[in-house]
């Protein structure tokens, strides 16, 4: 059987499939730090949904990274998880010409 990071470590070398994998980067690291959160305030799923007033299938697709929240609704995971939000603005690697 065919480990999923075997898998991965092959796909990593097709650039097109780096270049996508690579761009959700900060989708994946925005999810790893919701997730960390929860996890460090010792809550589930369930009760952080309770905590937000919402389900925990929205809390699923909050922890999946598939879905980019708002930040009204970071606020409510902040306050939930009795952590501090903070979003903050660093410099592009190259920024896009338009905004030069």
């Amino acid at each position: 059987m065919t480990k999923m990071k075997d898998l991965h470590a092959e796909w990593m070398k097709d650039a097109d499939y780096r270049k996508e994998y690579d761009a959700l980067e900060e989708e994946f690291a925005l999810a790893h730090a919701m997730i960390k959160a929860r996890a460090d305030a010792g809550l589930t799923q369930e009760e952080l949904a309770e905590r937000m007033e919402t389900s925990q299938s929205a809390i699923a697709r909050l922890e999946s990274g598939r879905m980019k929240p708002s930040a009204r609704t970071l606020e409510r995971f902040a306050r939930a998880t009795g952590t501090h939000l903070r979003i903050t603005f660093e410099p592009a690697a190259a920024a896009p010409s338009a905004y030069r």
